[in-house]
């Protein structure tokens, strides 16, 4: 079991809260505050309690050292915005200096501290900056989904140091959608899936063989399988290393009855990058210079009919190269669509970090049952892994 907000006496203590910060920047600029919001009602539900809050993160991957431009300032402004409040900043996580001011917090005060990735202790797990960070608080809340999958100090090693530890709403919302309810889910189930890589959705495709009726392929991904299908796909980009593993997958799905669907049509181009897209051409018809970037209209037409039908979808990975206008139709297009699936009472989740931001950046996100705010946390859950950090707040 795992315990939430509701069972602690938040009123006079401080909460050491490790959220999910790691948000993109356009120099000073937060450019996207999608994952600061989403921790927003944990944060108010404190405050409210007569709390105050004591908030860590990591921004970027600056390996242990001080790098100004992945300082979490430009987040502490954003945060005193949307909270219309002043916050309170540390430059060194650990500092005495940081320590004391959350020690001297007044009720419904919020402290943030610098990067925790400014230190190496932090991916490390190591022992003695896990305790340090502990003596900012006197109840632990994990609300940072996206790193639960990782084995860090502000997540695994500091939760031993506090008889009181728990999860915030973001966290329980996560767990409900992607564990909980996708134990008996709606049916019928339809899984998509997209992206570049087919390794890092292997967990997710044996797990969802067992339950799910349709798997929707799109993405650089589909056409290492249309390969596997003996289907000429031009110039497009294949993992050759993988073409036995979705020749398996392909023949699991017969046997176990689950329809398994591939893109007919697609949009090309020369390069990633090419503006202007060419298409659409019939799979087999790909020129040998042109690659398929995006799912064509056919395709589109095929997958959405398949998602009318279904009670319960989950979403992991754009249709294409989103990115770049010419090649964002199909994944626009079946977000679209998932959005009036959900108001006709069907069930969305969406998971993945480029799928959270393709529907944020069409302004889906509130549309769908539930967007994610984890990529490789969303990943291991949904294929039925337990997170690290999890099971360190297990009691």
């Amino acid at each position: 079991m795992i315990r939430t907000l509701k069972a602690f006496d938040l009123k006079g203590k401080n909460i050491l809260m490790r959220v999910d910060f790691n948000v993109p920047l356009d120099g000073e600029r937060v450019t996207n505050n999608f994952r600061i919001k989403a921790v927003l009602p944990t944060i108010n539900t404190c405050l409210d309690a007569g709390a105050a809050v004591v908030l860590m993160s990591h921004l970027g991957r600056p390996g242990g050292e001080v790098d100004p431009s992945l300082s979490l300032i430009p987040v502490g402004e954003e945060l005193a915005g949307l909270m219309e409040m002043p916050i309170k900043f540390s430059e060194d996580c650990v500092s005495n200096d940081a320590i004391d001011t959350s020690i001297s917090l007044k009720t419904r005060e919020i402290h943030l501290l610098e990067n925790l990735r400014f230190h190496k202790g932090e991916e490390s797990n190591d022992r003695s900056f896990a305790s340090r960070l502990a003596r900012h608080g006197q109840i632990y809340i994990n609300d940072a989904f996206g790193t639960a999958h990782r084995t860090h100090a502000s997540n695994v090693g500091v939760a031993s140091y506090f008889k009181h530890a728990g999860i915030g709403w973001l966290m329980d919302k996560e767990i409900n959608f992607l564990d909980r309810f996708m134990q008996k889910p709606n049916r019928p189930l339809t899984l998509i899936l997209g992206g570049a890589k087919i390794d890092s959705k292997l967990g997710l495709i044996d797990r969802f063989m067992e339950k799910t009726d349709n798997i929707i392929i799109g993405g650089g991904m589909a056409f290492t399988f249309l390969k596997a299908r003996g289907k000429e796909v031009g110039g497009s980009l294949v993992d050759e290393t993988m073409i036995t593993t979705a020749k398996n997958i392909l023949n699991r799905a017969r046997t176990r009855s689950v329809r398994l669907h591939l893109p007919e049509d697609v949009i090309c181009g020369k390069s990633l990058s090419d503006p202007e897209p060419k298409g659409p051409f019939q799979i087999n018809d790909i020129p040998k210079d042109l690659m398929g970037l995006d799912i064509g209209p056919e395709t589109i037409t095929k997958f959405n009919s398949i998602l009318s039908q279904s009670k319960t979808v989950v979403w992991n990975g754009p249709m294409g190269v989103f990115e770049v206008k010419g090649y964002s139709r199909g994944t626009r297009d079946i977000g679209i669509h998932l959005a009036n699936c959900v108001e006709n009472g069907q069930k969305v989740i969406v998971g993945g970090g480029d799928t959270s931001a393709a529907t944020e950046k069409y302004g889906l996100s509130k549309l769908m049952t539930h967007v994610s705010t984890g990529g490789g946390s969303s990943l291991a859950l949904l294929s039925g892994n337990r997170l690290p950090a999890m099971k360190a707040l297990e009691v």
